[in-house]
This record gives structure tokens, C-alpha cells and sequence, in this order.
């Protein structure tokens, strides 16, 4: 498993948008853009993925934007990443494929466990989460060493 550019930047846009609208306002696209440096276009079709998975809701108008569609502590980031990458697993197992006793002992013994562990991480993490954890880096401010 890999995740991709996509999941990655869905991932920050999904964290700013989700500390930029705690306020109750719409966050425009291309503000996140910015603050995030990814490409308009880009984000469009990520954020279009994440309104079909019902995780965000656009505003229309002139105050209009994205705002998330329950609350941060409701959406975790397997969810997100569920929605931008499709599955998270290593190795999908395919039950109409026969297999010989070496693929069962293998897809049992660690490929079934590697995916339940991927799928415990990312789903014991909230956005809420990463919110408080981002919130919590810019009040402690950097510490710089020389």
C-alpha cells in the first residue's frame, strides 16, 4: 500500500479546511490552495471526491465555500483516505481465486494482519484529532536549534 499524492494532499486540505471552518464559516478552495500550496485543479477534483463521499458540503454564493459535512470528530482519516484512494489494503484477497495452502497460511498469517492494522490507525484518528495536534504545533511556535 501506498498512498498517493492525492491522499496526502486530501488529507491537508481535509485538516485545513476543518481548523479554517471551526468558526462555522465556508472555506474557499482556493484559500486552502494557498495556505497548502496544491493546485487548484487538483484540489477541485479531490474535494468534488470527497462531496460524493458526503465528508464535505459546498456553499454556493458569494460567501460560498466548502464546509465539512458532520463534525471533525465524526470524520476519521481512514474515511478520507477510504474516499480519495479507494482501498488502504496491502493485498486485496480475492475469494473467487483458488488458493494453494502456502497463499491461505501467508494471507492469514500477514497480509490479513497488516490490513487490520492499517485499518485500526486510520480509523482511531479523527480529524478533531489532527486539528488539536496542527492547533497545538503553531501555539508552541518552532524551536529552532543551532
Amino acid at each position: 500500500m501506498k498512498i498517493s499524492t492525492k491522499g496526502t494532499y486530501g488529507l491537508k486540505a481535509m485538516v485545513d479546511l476543518a481548523y479554517n471552518c471551526a468558526n462555522g464559516k465556508s472555506v474557499t478552495l482556493k484559500s486552502i490552495c494557498e495556505r497548502q500550496n496544491i493546485s487548484e485543479r487538483y484540489l477541485e477534483q479531490i474535494i468534488a471526491t470527497l462531496r460524493k463521499a458526503n465528508i464535505v458540503n459546498s456553499i454556493k454564493g458569494s460567501q460560498g465555500g466548502y464546509i465539512l459535512a458532520e463534525s471533525a470528530s465524526q470524520i476519521t482519516v481512514g474515511r478520507i483516505l477510504r474516499a480519495v484512494e479507494g482501498t488502504l489494503h496491502v493485498i486485496n484477497s480475492n475469494d473467487n481465486e483458488p488458493k494453494d495452502k502456502i497463499e491461505i497460511c501467508i494471507q492469514n498469517s500477514v497480509w490479513d494482519k497488516l490490513n487490520e492494522s492499517i485499518d485500526l490507525v486510520v480509523d482511531s484518528i479523527t480529524l478533531e484529532d489532527l486539528v488539536f495536534k496542527y492547533d497545538k504545533t503553531l501555539s508552541d511556535g518552532f524551536m529552532l536549534y543551532i
